[in-house]
């Protein structure tokens, strides 16, 4: 490490460099040659060891619907099981079906920003993670540099201000209600004393550890805060903090009423509300896991996602000298906090 990168802000690749990276890769050692396209519906334990893996081809790519693959080892990589949105939000949509005015910021809503650029509005964001700072950035560089007259809202449902989340001698620090942690979870969990404590941890202490050290969190970034400290002090940029109770239509708007801790009242009314939680549906939600935890003997660890073992073994999942393994989101809350990223994925691999 330079002395140089003490004193800069963390850099994330954007997707376009990630892609043309995997595919120089893919190149190299043949990927394309290696895959088998299709749908995967269920993985079931082989009588002798080893495992069918049942896979529907495209359309047309095959004499039959189904194809059986046998193999001694499987390896499940098969990303996040769903979105799922807040509880009041998705009584929402479902009530009124009203899905333009509330949208996740993990679906498209392009048309957001598009109509915020034709006629002024006012957009709702809830979160104080990653993706609302991004989504921030988007709203607030439309009107900084592109001429929009969005007035935004941002709702904490818990609002950091300073350090916090005592953890040893390690603070995570915060201001304006964000928490700032440069990576999904602490440096130290890639190789120090946070990946050492949670290889011994089990149950409930594991989850305390994650309990303390997860939660919402965006890495310290000066332009984001440049901009959000102008569009504070222009009077277009205000922050809320409290739970929601209440979310229902108005004229042509959505209103949200909001109780804060001491208990006061007030609504927001705004264009639109864009859900930045993040928040993962059950790994039940996909249909190979729910399968698995039916019928493979898999269980769940302390934070309800797969239960792996510290190489990654899925456990329950042994069938003879055959062994399954998962990486990835589903298997967040084990003995590896990074599961669910690019550093990670390498990781879980090796291991």
């Amino acid at each position: 490490m330079c002395s140089s990168d003490l004193f800069v802000d963390y850099w994330t690749p954007r997707a376009g460099t990630v892609f043309a990276g995997l595919e120089r890769e893919a190149q190299r050692i043949g990927w394309h040659e290696m895959q088998a396209i299709g749908q995967v519906r269920m993985v079931r334990k082989r009588v002798g060891g080893g495992y069918f893996t049942i896979l529907t081809p495209p359309p047309g790519a095959a004499a039959t619907k189904r194809i059986a693959y046998r193999s001694q080892h499987v390896h499940l990589a098969i990303g996040y099981p769903g979105l799922k949105f807040l509880p009041d939000l998705q009584e929402y949509r479902t009530k009124y079906g009203d899905l333009a005015r509330t949208v996740n910021a993990y679906e498209p809503h392009e048309h957001v920003y598009e109509n915020l650029m034709v006629k002024p509005g006012r957009v709702l964001v809830r979160g104080g993670g990653i993706v609302a700072s991004r989504v921030l950035q988007r709203l607030m560089e439309d009107r900084m540099n592109k001429g929009a007259q969005t007035e935004i809202l941002h709702l904490f449902r818990t609002y950091y201000s300073g350090k916090h989340n005592k953890w040893g001698f390690s603070r995570r620090r915060g201001a304006h209600g964000f928490a700032f942690q440069g990576f999904n979870a602490p440096k130290s969990a890639w190789g120090g004393v946070h990946r050492e404590q949670l290889e011994k941890l089990e149950g409930e202490a594991r989850k305390d550890l994650y309990d303390l050290t997860g939660g919402a969190h965006t890495p310290y970034r000066k332009l984001w805060l440049q901009q959000m400290k102008l569009s504070r002090e222009q009077g277009w940029y205000r922050t809320f903090q409290g739970e929601v109770t209440d979310v229902r239509p108005g004229n042509n708007s959505v209103v949200t009423t909001i109780r804060s801790a001491n208990g006061a009242v007030q609504t927001v009314e705004a264009d639109v509300i864009i859900d930045c939680t993040g928040l993962e549906a059950d790994i039940r939600e996909h249909r190979i896991y729910a399968d698995l935890l039916d019928h493979s003997g898999i269980g769940r660890n302390p934070l309800g996602r797969v239960d792996v073992e510290i190489s990654f073994e899925m456990r329950g999942g042994r069938s003879g000298e055959g062994r399954m393994y998962g990486s990835g989101s589903a298997t967040y809350g084990g003995y590896f906090a990074g599961v669910d990223t690019f550093l990670g994925l390498q990781y879980s691999a090796q291991k």
